[in-house]
């Protein structure tokens, strides 16, 4: 375990260093827009896998009313990018949903269209988070895939959640179809930190560490 600790602690470093530059880009796109209301967040998902390549996901994205906007990066295989546009609507005051299906297209190593969808379901203290996507590969049908990634998290105090999360992925290879696991996060103002450990019963789990920014 003091191998998991060690990648942990470097991976706090090299996310925090690649967020502050997809922060500071953020910042310049809502800047330059005055009189405009836009939420924008970026955030960078530190990857280390045992007996595989240790990879990082950064994500942006940008939301106006209706309209949601995002772009990404080693999601859905290594060396691959993907853009989106989806629809933001909301339903619900103590019970709340937000849900946006969108559209992608997906360029790089793995080429295709791909409908997909993020919501959240929140109550009092809880807070259930899933986003998927079915890739339909267009240089290789057979390796059509769905893509997932949930969790559910506990939030006893504003600044610190916990709780499980599951992920489904084709991006390095895995014994598992599905891959569980637990999270532990932290917030302070617009910056949050989270560290994810999946396969836990397992001699060595993937461990993700995930920093991310909103505006």
């Amino acid at each position: 375990m003091s191998a998991v600790r060690s990648l942990a602690f470097l991976s706090i470093v090299i996310v925090l260093s690649g967020i502050t530059g997809l922060a500071r880009a953020a910042q310049a796109f809502a800047e330059e827009a005055p009189g405009r209301t836009w939420d924008i967040s970026a955030s960078a998902y530190a990857y280390f896998v045992p007996e595989s390549r240790n990879f990082i996901v950064p994500t942006v994205t940008a939301d106006r009313r209706w309209l949601h906007l995002e772009a990404r990066y080693n999601y859905e295989g290594l060396d691959t990018g993907s853009a989106w546009v989806g629809y933001n609507f909301h339903v619900g005051e103590k019970l709340s949903l937000d849900f946006t299906p969108m559209v992608g297209g997906v360029f790089g190593r793995t080429t295709g269209i791909a409908p997909g969808y993020r919501g959240t379901l929140s109550w009092w203290k809880f807070e259930l988070y899933s986003e998927g996507e079915y890739v339909f590969d267009t240089g290789d049908r057979s390796a059509s895939f769905f893509y997932s990634w949930s969790e559910i998290s506990l939030s006893p105090v504003e600044w610190f959640r916990f709780g499980l999360a599951a992920q489904r992925t084709r991006v390095y290879e895995s014994d598992r179809d599905v891959q569980p696991g637990f999270l532990v996060g932290f917030s302070y103002k617009r910056v949050y930190l989270t560290t994810y450990a999946f396969n836990p019963d397992e001699d060595e789990p993937t461990v993700v560490v995930a920093a991310g920014v909103n505006y």
